[in-house]
């Protein structure tokens, strides 16, 4: 089993108001470094308004950390419905009567201001399920960091001039060009999802023990370099490596690479990132690619995508002790040192790099730098129950979403877990989503 975290109150709250700080620093920052029209503004149908995210963050603490937790009276229910993200699609958002952005920041540090004085007055042992371990606050605060990635989502697909800065990453280690192309898993059941993680939403929950195979696991993310290779031999030209849906959707739109990617005239690729144009770096993991086009590049080498359990296993068990990880290297929250994280670069940084974050048979960057679709459909581990909503999880189960894991550049550093599982439509691209490949221990590759 996973070691759980023994907090008493006084780090708890510790931890609650730092957690709740970050993500606000990166709400803020994201809408404060444009201008009013551009918040407004919806810069693609498949994303809300930078406005409508920052008021309904606030509602969401409103109506969990002041209303549930401590039972305050409600501040603004008559804009409940209107910020429910289940009642209005998101193309439909614009339309609303959504706050303005000055009341919307408002109502951020109204309701910011009123949680803070139920965080100073909460009880977390001996309390109710949603205060226990500080859960409540974890959990708001993992929301408000997966709209500030939702909007970092909004600023790449936004037109018009550089609006975020951040410094490259550094390059990566010398010891990239000797790493193994594959590590090797063994087979045998692990512990996978978690008990004893207090923050853990739903879905990750409850710890069973899942058998997996023995299988070889890509030691590094799919890199632009090697994408290209997929692209330059005719990938979406030839219908043998699609998925039937995927083959749809190369035909109807086009597809040609990865979103954002271009081909200039004389036969190099550009990419747009946040407003700037750029040569696609070749040893940065490749980024805003499909299920589909993961699925496809996978049938090109002879490989496939892992299932959801082998991405967990090659991330979380230790064969020296058989036992589950918190995190790929360890039970060491992740620092800087050990993952690309909370869009501290705006960008993956180079495949191989940081060797600390490692997991205990050798993968690196298993978390941070691109989410990593797996083949797996989202579905509900045996004995979940819908904690505190069903809206979360339990109405996204089924085939027609698939899991990604291991968090992209974008991810707060709350969110970023080894247990942690996001799912989307396997026709999305505008996520921050790469991938990398396994097969059999038996495969001819492997050896």
């Amino acid at each position: 089993m996973t070691a759980g975290i023994t907090e008493d109150g006084a780090g708890l709250r510790t931890r609650a108001l730092d957690a709740l700080d970050a993500a606000r620093r990166r709400t803020l920052g994201l809408a404060d470094c444009v201008e009013d029209g551009e918040l407004t503004a919806q810069h693609s149908p498949l994303m809300s308004p930078l406005v409508w995210d920052m008021a309904h963050i606030a509602n969401q603490e409103e109506q969990w950390l002041l209303r549930a937790a401590g039972g305050l009276d409600a501040l603004r229910p008559e804009i409940d419905s209107l910020y429910d993200a289940f009642e209005h699609p998101r193309a439909d958002r614009p339309a609303l009567p959504l706050l303005p952005p000055g009341e919307a920041r408002g109502y951020l540090t109204q309701v910011r201001g009123r949680a803070l004085d139920v965080l100073d007055q909460a009880r977390f042992s001996g309390a109710g399920r949603l205060l226990h371990g500080g859960f409540a606050f974890g959990m708001i605060a993992q929301h408000e960091q997966q709209h500030a990635e939702t909007m970092l989502i909004t600023h790449q697909l936004r037109r018009g001039p550089a609006a975020l800065s951040a410094p490259a990453p550094p390059p990566a280690p010398s010891d990239v060009a000797s790493l193994p192309s594959q590590v090797a898993i063994p087979g045998g059941p692990f512990t996978m999802g978690t008990d004893d993680e207090p923050w853990a939403l739903d879905n990750e929950r409850p710890a069973h023990r899942r058998e997996v195979g023995a299988f070889h696991l890509d030691t590094l993310p799919v890199s632009n370099g090697a994408y290209l290779r997929f692209v330059e031999d005719g990938g979406y030209h030839q219908e043998r490596w699609w998925h039937p849906a995927g083959w749809e959707q190369v035909r109807r739109h086009g597809w040609q690479a990865p979103l954002f990617w271009r081909r200039d005239g004389a036969g190099g690729w550009w990419r747009r990132r946040f407003g700037v144009s750029e040569p696609v770096p070749a040893d940065e993991p490749v980024l805003h690619v499909s299920w589909y086009e993961a699925d496809a590049y996978a049938r090109w080498a002879g490989r496939r995508l892992p299932t959801e359990a082998e991405w967990e296993k090659a991330a979380r068990f230790d064969p020296a002790t058989s036992g589950s990880r918190r995190f790929p290297w360890g039970a060491q929250p992740p620092g800087p040192h050990h993952a690309n994280l909370g869009q501290r670069h705006l960008r993956p940084a180079p495949v191989g790099s940081y060797p600390e974050g490692a997991s205990a048979t050798g993968a690196r960057q298993l978390l941070g730098d691109v989410w990593e679709w797996t083949s797996s459909d989202f579905g509900p581990y045996p004995g979940f129950a819908a904690y505190p909503y069903r809206e979360y999880s339990e109405v996204f189960f089924g085939p027609a979403y698939k899991v990604l894991r291991g968090g992209g550049f974008g991810v707060g550093a709350v969110v970023a877990r080894a247990t942690f599982r996001n799912w989307d439509h396997p026709v999305r691209r505008q996520i921050f989503s790469g991938f990398r490949t396994a097969c059999a221990s038996a495969c001819r590759e492997c050896g």
